[in-house]
């Protein structure tokens, strides 16, 4: 896929503001505030966020997708604000279902890839993988390198073993996820300021590499159609 033109200068670094204004928020969630300060979210958030998935998709050759910053009341708890804690998007390459996904919020810059929820035929696929004893012990290999570069890994997963799984399964951590996501974040502070969330976020995807080369091997797309998707 060919690189996309992007609209934006190259990141420099969130604004000074970046992390006031979600403290400010953590406070006052409420229209009042959102309408008083959503020029500087704009400045110091929203935009540089931008201009970081715009650089990283034009090196993928990926599309990018900001998330709205509204809350969906709908499904909201009663006492939350109309404005969501984060400010978050994606990169979102052809040939991989792993989603590169960066997020800023009052605990710093996280950057992270992977699914977070499988789709049924996904989830199937995955488990009959993970229990294959050759195929499962790769991906916990591979797992255990990215830990041990320093990742989190995470994604949905169920309490317990899958139906019809031993809880002594020597692979049953990995066969409770129905999602798998890897990701480390950046703490707050004056680096959110300068080109670092770039080089994090670069670093990150790419240490995500062998797990994700694996779920497009082994997981692939989805072949619902889109009507019966979550």
């Amino acid at each position: 896929m060919a690189a996309i033109e992007s609209g934006h200068a190259p990141f420099a670094g969130f604004g000074p503001a970046v992390t006031d204004w979600f403290v400010a928020l953590a406070s006052d969630d409420s229209r009042a505030f959102w309408h008083a300060t959503r020029e500087v979210w704009q400045r110091d958030v929203r935009s540089p966020l931008e201009a970081l998935l715009d650089e990283l998709a034009t090196e993928l050759g990926g599309r990018v997708k900001v998330f709205r910053p509204y809350r969906d009341m709908r499904f909201a708890a009663a006492d939350a604000g109309p404005i969501k804690p984060q400010t978050s998007g994606f990169v979102r390459v052809a040939d991989s279902i792993a989603t590169r996904y960066a997020e800023v919020s009052i605990e710093g810059f996280y950057a992270g890839r992977g699914v977070y929820r499988f789709e049924r035929d996904q989830l199937e696929r995955y488990r009959a993988a993970a229990a294959d004893e050759r195929i499962g012990e790769l991906l916990a290999a591979r797992l255990a390198q990215a830990e041990a570069a320093g990742l989190d890994v995470g994604g949905d997963a169920l309490k317990t073993a899958p139906r019809g799984v031993p809880r002594d399964h020597p692979r049953v951590a990995l066969l409770r996820r129905k999602g798998l996501f890897l990701g480390a974040a950046m703490p707050p502070g004056p680096a959110l300021e300068t080109p670092a969330p770039l080089a994090h976020a670069r670093r990150t995807w790419a240490l995500t590499e062998g797990v994700c080369a694996w779920l497009d091997a082994h997981v692939g797309p989805s072949e619902l159609p889109r009507i019966g998707r979550r």
